[in-house]
């Protein structure tokens, strides 16, 4: 097969791809539209005829009826399909590709972006109800749909970052990025990290010391990626640097896409210590040095610790002239710092037992 052959089965690939990716979204809008179009009909409906609650089964059952072997149309779904009218009843949603839904919808209130348009509907309704039951605000709400959209987050992938908190700690490590990341990468940066994650998949046995918390991240190393966020490949843990003829490891070195730099991780069972960011700040001289290419980015690193005091983070990193920050991580056993002094701790539970 010659040069030219190849490239034009390339060329059909990328098109039959383009196709199917663009046919999907279309269909999965009118889906949504068809939803909500419903959820409009339920709701004037059973308002106006002063309907009871039983009616919706009574629907559904109906539907079924008239139309065997319809799926998404339960008394559940069609719950669903109300609630996410009554939700988004205020803003505008784009018209439909079809003449007869765009003649249905006729709303008024707050416009949203062309770009938010696009992102709404391009995740599923199984996404929009998970964020209609655990996000009340909705600015929160549509920033987990614009995240969800562009990075293409499963349900399971969008559930975790609301577990994690995402929206309130994207964008809040301390760090130094504003002295030492280049202006042009400097908001994607900020974006780019957090300042706790949740790593429910390593536990929470504070008797293990650092190597084992690394065995256990690289033994899940798929989970702790999809934590990191957007355009991570891993390239190694223990990563072997040799300066004058002494070694040095980093414990998990990352690539990162979006910013074309290394990103190393150093991994700290217990709370942060300054000692920590010259550490860091060593490994990084080291890659820039020895490891990045020509024409990437200086690379950045982050400690990820158990604890951490802000302050004292600030002052360790503030002189520092290599990209870095500190984060912390929690798992599902650990009591949120709210929690704490309100429920009672181990032995005070068993003397009230």
């Amino acid at each position: 097969m010659d040069t030219e052959y190849i490239q034009f089965i390339a060329d059909l690939k990328r098109n039959i791809v383009r196709s199917r990716y663009v046919a999907a979204r279309l269909a999965n809008k009118e889906q949504l539209l068809l939803y909500f179009k419903t959820g409009r009909m339920l709701s004037e409906k059973i308002a106006a005829k002063e309907w009871g609650a039983k009616i919706i089964a009574q629907i559904a059952e109906d539907l079924q009826m008239q139309l065997p072997g319809l799926r998404g149309f339960s008394y559940r779904n069609l719950k669903n399909m109300r609630q996410f009218f009554h939700e988004y009843q205020l803003v505008v949603i784009p018209q439909s590709a079809t003449g007869e839904l765009r003649k249905d919808i006729d709303l008024i209130g707050q416009s949203v972006t062309a770009q938010l348009n696009d992102t709404f509907f391009s995740i599923s309704f199984t996404h929009h109800m998970l964020l209609l039951n655990r996000c009340t605000d909705q600015t929160e709400r549509f920033f987990y749909i614009e995240q969800a959209s562009l990075q293409f987050w499963s349900v399971q992938t969008l559930e975790h970052h609301i577990k994690a908190n995402l929206y309130e700690h994207r964008g809040n490590l301390p760090n130094n990025f504003n002295k030492t990341v280049p202006e042009t990468l400097k908001p994607s940066a900020l974006q780019m990290f957090q300042d706790e994650y949740l790593m429910d998949f390593i536990g929470s046995d504070d008797t293990e010391d650092e190597r084992m918390l690394e065995n256990k991240v690289v033994f899940n190393i798929k989970n702790f990626i999809m934590r990191m966020g957007q355009g991570f490949a891993f390239i190694g843990n223990q990563y072997r640097l040799e300066v004058g003829g002494e070694e040095f490891f980093v414990d998990l070195l990352f690539f990162n896409r979006v910013l074309q730099c290394l990103v190393a991780f150093e991994l700290k069972r217990g709370k942060f210590k300054p000692g920590y960011a010259g550490q860091l700040n060593f490994y990084l001289n080291v890659l820039d040095e020895k490891v990045k290419l020509a024409g990437e980015n200086p690379s950045i690193g982050i400690v990820l610790c158990k604890e951490k005091n802000n302050t004292v983070v600030e002052f360790a990193v503030k002189t520092i002239d290599k990209a870095m920050g500190v984060a912390t991580y929690r798992t599902t056993k650990d009591v949120p710092k709210e929690m704490k002094g309100i429920l009672p701790n181990a032995e005070e539970l068993a003397t009230l037992l």
